[in-house]
């Protein structure tokens, strides 16, 4: 790697074939005083052609992700592949390792951290190396999320409305040819220190994903995630077989955070919906439960606005602030 980034390679990713190492993550903590903290790579690379980065891990408690690339990268045969992926089944592998949202040797939310700090903490040491070293690399991107052990969302695909519309144009490609019928675009509310606006920094065409949640493997949900992989090698011309150009997919956004529900003190949500129901401003949202204080009535919470629940949170105590409801609207897919 180039003197830009402290984070270096065990493997030459430009080399043809199969490569495994790892990503040398120097930083001296009491675990690790003289050593590095690995991170895992896999470089499959065949004859010329498209270079396609898999990212999962971002968040260490969201497994779906890794899960599906460990089934592609595996079932790979580097001469049977047209160009190269470059994959990070576990990026934030600190975070893996914990089962947790954000990394143990910072406390850093990896997905707020771009572009970085190649002179910062880990956490801003690994985006940094991501946006400046990678990224440039590759023709396509996908960072594979889910909802993680506090949330559980609706499975969709995330392209970003870039500024440059033959981006974003390829961006709601990508997430159209992922197959899932539902692809929350991020708009105004996106936040810019994500993989994803790292990638429309460095303009490369990529999606996020949503798939689920819990902190675990959803076995039906990684299916579809995997398939979604493979579909887009397809269209990228890097494996054999047919594309499968699926349905329309709805397309959703975050027009206004006030129409998400929060909660406004410590307690127990006792939720009455779920991810992908359609609701109307005034709708029952379920019970709060003051468990903590019983002597206090229970409040009947409702829905601030009209659209769908993209996202409900998987935690029954909660403090205040916490989301309880992601509700999100739909998008005039003509604009």
């Amino acid at each position: 790697m180039s003197p830009k980034s402290r984070i270096s390679l065990t493997i030459d990713v430009s080399a043809h074939g199969r490569h495994v190492g790892d990503a040398m993550l120097r930083w001296s903590d009491n675990s690790n005083p003289l050593g590095y903290h690995p991170i895992p790579v896999v470089s499959v690379k065949g004859t010329d052609g498209p270079v396609l980065l898999l990212v999962g891990g971002t968040h260490g408690d969201e497994y779906e992700g890794p899960a599906a690339i460990m089934r592609v990268i595996n079932a790979l045969d580097p001469s049977d592949l047209r160009g190269q992926i470059i994959a990070f089944p576990a990026l934030n592998m600190p975070a893996v390792s914990a089962s947790s949202r954000v990394s143990p040797l910072d406390g850093a939310n990896l997905n707020r951290a771009f572009p970085g700090d190649r002179d910062g903490g880990p956490t801003a040491m690994i985006a940094q190396f991501l946006e400046t070293e990678i990224l440039p690399l590759c023709d396509a991107a996908i960072d594979l999320h889910s909802g993680g052990k506090a949330s559980f969302f609706q499975p969709c695909a995330l392209p970003t409305l870039t500024e440059d519309p033959v981006l974003a144009a390829k961006n709601m490609e990508l997430a159209h040819l992922f197959g899932l019928p539902l692809v929350w675009r991020l708009g105004a509310h996106n936040d810019n220190r994500s993989v994803n606006a790292a990638a429309d920094r460095a303009g490369v065409p990529m999606i996020a994903t949503e798939l689920g949640g819990g902190g675990g493997v959803d076995p039906g949900i990684t299916d579809q995630a995997e398939a979604g992989v493979w579909n887009i090698l397809r269209h990228l011309g890097m494996v054999d077989g047919d594309v499968h150009h699926p349905p329309k997919p709805r397309v959703v956004e975050i027009r206004d955070p006030r129409a998400s529900l929060y909660a406004t003190s410590e307690g127990l949500f006792d939720r009455a919906l779920s991810a992908g129901q359609d609701v109307t401003a005034g709708d029952f949202a379920g019970w709060f439960h003051f468990v903590t204080e019983p002597e206090r009535p229970s409040v009947r919470l409702t829905v601030p606005q009209d659209g769908m629940i993209l996202a409900h949170t998987n935690r029954g105590m909660v403090r205040r602030g916490e989301m309880l409801l992601l509700v999100v609207q739909d998008v005039d897919q003509a604009l």
